[in-house]
């Protein structure tokens, strides 16, 4: 199994690591435009494999897309990160030009690979792959709905008082603070609804929590998060990797499930082997429904700014 990660910054960096210290992957590969920073980044990663156990050999490559040939899979991480007060929107002009060349670099040398994008706007980076690499839907995933389900779960935790552990739930919709659908209905603790625990009115503040969660890490940070969409990346390259076919909410290219059409929007999925195995088409109450068709207006609206 090995794995490319093109971009050295923090988020790439934090996926790097995640999968070589899960110890699934063969090899790992990191690319960057800057000279000598992704070498830098693998050297000093695998100066921690004896003192974190793993074998996964970690190399680094300043633009050579050669050094990614064959890989099983791909993730875009490059293009420039939110700074406090951005939109994921707002970063499309330059993103889309970045994530155009990487995905055909990529596919030139690895034509069998699938590809994970992270870059923002998310939903509609993946809708750009979509639409300029010819690439089966399968094989092209977005990385959102994994991370924000994160976020809900340890908002739904903090509310609790419980173990995280102790928590499932799940977002859907668009990868955005307006876009997000937090399933709050279906959300448990050790299978009871959490419903049963907390009360509607703190039940609707973890919601608008988790959809803010980015723009809070953002404006703490002054930059985009990368421990958790590390580790949201490493969990979806792993189900690939070892064909669990465990569910996952991922952008994906909808074809009249959900009653929506042309657009890549978050909702749950099975990933193993051949990239998103199935998609899974939950029952959604009528307000949910009403929410996923206000976000999925939104990612359209901002596709419609893409120059294809």
């Amino acid at each position: 199994m090995k794995v490319t990660v093109v971009g050295a910054g923090a988020v790439g960096a934090s996926c790097a690591e995640y999968i070589a210290i899960k110890n699934f992957a063969s090899e790992v590969v990191i690319l960057d435009i800057k000279e000598g920073f992704a070498e830098g980044k693998a050297m000093d990663l695998m100066q921690t494999a004896s003192l974190n156990g793993f074998d996964t050999k970690i190399t680094g490559s300043t633009n050579d897309y050669t050094k990614t040939a064959n890989s099983d899979v791909c993730v875009i991480t490059s293009g420039i990160p939110r700074k406090p007060g951005m939109t994921r929107e707002e970063l499309i002009g330059i993103n889309a030009g970045i994530v155009k060349m990487v995905s055909a670099s990529l596919i030139e040398h690895s034509p069998n690979t699938i590809i994970i994008v992270v870059s923002n706007p998310m939903d509609t980076m993946t809708y750009l792959v979509h639409k300029t690499t010819g690439l089966p839907k399968n094989r092209i995933i977005g990385m959102g709905g994994a991370l924000d389900s994160a976020r809900f779960k340890y908002r739904l935790a903090e509310a609790l008082g419980a173990p995280i552990s102790d928590v499932d739930g799940m977002v859907i919709g668009g990868h955005s603070d307006k876009g997000m659908v937090p399933l709050t209905r279906l959300a448990t603790r050790n299978s009871v609804p959490v419903s049963e625990f907390i009360s509607e009115e703190r039940l609707e503040q973890v919601k608008q929590d988790t959809k803010v969660g980015g723009a809070t890490l953002t404006g703490l940070l002054g930059t985009s998060a990368w421990y958790a969409p590390g580790a949201a990346v490493s969990g979806m390259v792993q189900a690939i990797a070892c064909d669990t076919k465990k569910i996952f909410p991922c952008s994906t290219l909808l074809e009249g499930e959900f009653g929506l059409n042309d657009l890549c929007i978050g909702v749950p999925v099975v990933l193993g082997k051949n990239g998103i195995e199935s998609i899974v088409e939950i029952n959604l109450s009528e307000a949910e429904k009403s929410h996923l068709e206000e976000s999925a207006a939104g990612v359209s609206k901002t596709n419609g700014l893409l120059e294809l």
